[in-house]
C-alpha cells in the first residue's frame, strides 16, 4: 500500500512523563486523515515530531517512503502545514505576507499567490491589512500559505479552533474541496468530533498520548453496536450489583443515575432481575444503538466536543 505518512512507535517524553506513546499511524496517499483527540491527547506534539520541530523520544517517521532522521531530510517543498495559530506579520497586506512566503519556498511564479488567495476566497482581499481580518480570513490565509507550493501533503492542526459555525463549514468545505481538486493527501486534528466525522475518510484516535484505534471512517459510522441503557435511583448501589453480581465490566455511568452497559445485552432481563432483587429502583429500561460520539465513549470512558 503506498503510504505518504507513517509513525512508528512514535514516542515523546519530558522528564519522566510520555506525553505520546507508541503512536503508530497509517496515512494513505490521497486519505483525509482526522487526528481525533481531546483537547492535551498528544495531537499536536505529534504533529510537532512529525515536522522535526521536536525531537521524538523513541521511534521513528516516514515520510513519502522515506525515514526522517533530521531537519535536512524533511522535504519540505512536498509539505504544507498550519501547527496551532497560524502567524502573519499583522501590518503588511495579505498579498505581502504570501510574497514573503514565496521568496522563502523559491518560487519563481509570482501568479501562485493570486491563485492561492482566490482558492480560499481571498482574492478581494489581497490588498487588506492582515490586522483587519477576522478570524476566520486568517485561517483561510493561512491555508492559501500552506498550499501557495502546490504541495502533496497538507497538515492542519485544529483549523477551525476558535471559529464561528459559519467559519467551521466553510473551512470544511474548503479542505474537502482542496482534496480533491488538488488531490492531495490531508492530515487534521481536531477535538471536534463532528467535524472529524464529516470530512474525514480513516480516523485515528489517541487518548492520553497513545493512539488507541485507527479505522476507516466508513467502519465507524456504520458500526451500529448496542447497548442497553438503564436509569436507576442509586447509580453506586447498580455499580456495585453490575460487578459483582453479574461480572459485567464493560459498563459506563454516562450521567447520573444513568448508566450504559455494553455486554451481555441478551440478559437484560437477568440485568433488571439482579437490580431489583438488590435494592435498586428502575425507572428506565431501553436499547439504544450507539452514535461515533458513544464510540469514542466506548474506547476512552471520556466525551469530546461534538458541536
Amino acid at each position: 500500500m503506498d503510504y505518504i505518512l507513517r509513525t512508528v512507535n512514535l514516542s515523546k517524553k519530558y522528564k519522566e512523563k510520555y506525553v505520546v506513546k507508541d503512536v503508530s499511524m497509517n496515512i494513505k496517499k490521497g486519505d483525509l486523515y482526522g487526528f481525533l483527540g481531546k483537547n492535551g491527547a498528544g495531537k499536536t506534539t505529534t504533529i510537532r515530531m512529525i515536522m522535526n520541530l521536536i525531537k521524538p523520544s523513541s521511534g521513528y517517521i516516514e515520510l513519502f517512503g522515506k525515514e526522517i532522521n533530521n531537519s535536512s531530510d524533511i522535504p519540505l517543498q512536498r509539505i504544507g502545514s498550519i501547527i496551532e495559530t497560524p502567524g502573519f506579520y499583522l501590518n503588511l497586506t495579505a498579498e505581502e505576507n504570501l510574497e514573503i512566503h514565496r521568496r522563502l519556498m523559491r518560487m519563481p511564479n509570482k501568479s501562485s499567490i493570486d491563485e492561492a488567495l482566490d482558492m480560499v476566497g481571498l482574492l478581494k482581499a489581497k490588498k487588506k491589512l492582515v490586522k483587519t481580518f477576522s478570524l476566520g480570513m486568517k485561517q483561510r490565509l493561512g491555508i492559501a500559505r500552506a498550499m501557495l507550493h502546490h504541495p502533496e501533503l497538507l497538515i492542519l492542526d485544529e483549523p477551525t479552533n476558535g471559529l464561528d459555525p459559519v467559519g467551521i463549514k466553510e473551512i470544511r468545505q474548503l479542505i474537502m474541496r482542496l482534496r480533491v481538486e488538488r488531490n492531495i493527501t490531508v492530515l487534521i486534528s481536531s477535538h471536534i468530533l463532528s467535524e472529524v466525522e464529516q470530512m474525514a475518510r480513516t480516523i485515528g484516535i489517541i487518548h492520553q498520548g497513545q493512539l488507541i484505534k485507527e479505522m476507516d471512517a466508513d467502519s465507524i459510522r456504520s458500526y451500529n453496536f448496542q447497548y442497553l441503557e438503564i436509569h436507576v435511583d442509586n447509580d453506586k448501589l447498580a455499580s456495585v450489583v453490575i460487578e459483582r453480581e453479574l461480572g459485567i465490566c464493560n459498563y459506563k455511568i454516562s450521567k447520573p443515575q444513568v448508566i450504559r452497559i455494553y455486554e451481555k445485552l441478551d440478559q437484560s432481563q437477568e440485568i433488571n432481575r439482579a437490580l431489583i432483587n438488590n435494592g435498586v429502583n428502575i425507572r428506565q429500561c431501553s436499547f439504544a444503538k450507539a452514535s461515533l460520539e458513544g464510540y469514542f465513549i466506548k474506547l476512552t470512558g471520556d466525551g469530546l466536543n461534538v458541536e
